[in-house]
């Protein structure tokens, strides 16, 4: 066999040998955007919620409006960091809109996250305890939605 036979020979190899993991790193890492996209789903639903209470879109109901705070806690709880994980950013895979600065040296993804809890505790004292307790902690909790979003989410295209 000749020098280029073996070197191809053992390109190709690796390439049959290695196909399978990287099949099943594309998988992990669309299973991690898929969660974590299933997880903005519920925070959406829940402040969509409390946002139509808070402008008058649904009347207010305090049973309601505390089981979607309370909602937003749990959320805030789970441990994300197998949904966030390197290379599941929009230049590396389709059907996400997380940009890669989130992961870049230098992201203050980490403040903005505690941002969101504290305004997300916030809204849970508030949420059942009347109307005007609600406005007050809404504009809270959207700008810190809004924070993350404009500074790490690319826009619909």
């Amino acid at each position: 066999m000749s020098y280029i036979t073996k070197i191809a020979s053992v390109a190709i190899s690796a390439i049959v040998i290695s196909t399978p993991v990287f099949a099943q790193d594309a998988k992990v890492l669309e299973a991690a955007v898929k969660a974590r996209q299933a997880q903005m789903t519920l925070y959406a639903f829940n402040l969509g919620l409390l946002g139509d209470m808070a402008k008058g879109k649904v009347e207010y109901d305090a049973q309601k409006a505390q089981a979607a705070a309370s909602g937003l806690t749990a959320l805030t709880k789970l441990d994300g960091s197998r949904m966030w994980l390197p290379g599941t950013d929009n230049e590396s895979l389709e059907n996400t809109r997380a940009l890669p600065a989130i992961w870049a040296e230098g992201s203050d993804v980490g403040e903005k996250s505690k941002a969101l809890k504290a305004a997300v505790a916030a809204m849970d004292e508030a949420a059942g305890q009347g109307l005007e307790p609600l406005k007050a902690a809404i504009g809270g909790l959207g700008g810190a939605c809004g924070a993350c979003h404009k500074a790490y989410r690319a826009p619909k295209s």
